[in-house]
């Protein structure tokens, strides 16, 4: 596993890591890109336990994801299986997990304040903390996707999935969007990335 996590997270992260899945019945499997969800964690039929983490992450947010689902296996084997999956036990567990790498040698000097200020009180994804998800998406290798909060009000564009949408007004923090299709609103995430069409 060392060999294999030593491609995907910091250096300085690899020992203290390693030591954190040193468990006989919990495994980590690396998968191909997975567009609703950066890892998963679960209790297998044989019970055992799996991890797995989409292999297109930078290294950084490979780091976060994987400490947030051993956190979910820590805090089933300290909780118990009957905890809410993102309550008060898993983001105790997940907090207390992610401590010891919140420091220069593991992650840039400009993501610390942001990555302690998230921790206060973790959410069920990175993504939804839109400041934290925009600085960490500057490590991701460029494409030629456009963010929703840089399309222009009245444009319209394409997601993954082919579905197009017309950007509308921005509410507190999420932007609305109307589905051409089925003229259905939508609230999308001001850093989800889209292809921007020309009308």
């Amino acid at each position: 596993m060392e060999n294999t996590l030593k491609s995907y997270i910091p250096e300085a992260a690899i020992s203290p890591i390693i030591a954190l899945l040193d468990h006989d019945d919990l495994s980590v499997r690396i998968k191909t890109e997975r567009k609703t969800r950066h890892g998963d964690y679960r209790r297998l039929p044989n019970g055992k336990h799996e991890i797995t983490i989409n292999s297109n992450l930078n290294s950084y947010r490979f780091l976060i994801t994987l400490i947030h689902e051993i956190a979910h296996f820590e805090a089933y084997n300290t909780y118990g299986k009957n905890i809410k999956p993102h309550g008060k036990a898993w983001k105790y567990t997940f907090q207390t997990l992610m401590l010891p790498f919140l420091n220069p040698e593991i992650f840039p000097m400009d993501l610390l304040p942001l990555l302690a200020n998230h921790f206060k009180n973790p959410k069920a994804s990175s993504d939804t903390d839109i400041q934290l998800a925009f600085a960490l998406k500057q490590f991701d290798p460029p494409n030629d996707k456009t963010y929703v909060f840089e399309v222009p009000l009245g444009q319209t564009f394409k997601l993954y999935n082919g579905k197009v949408f017309k950007k509308g007004n921005k509410r507190v923090k999420r932007i609305e969007c109307i589905e051409i299709k089925t003229g259905k609103l939508y609230l999308f995430n001001p850093n989800a990335e889209v292809d921007v069409l020309n009308d």
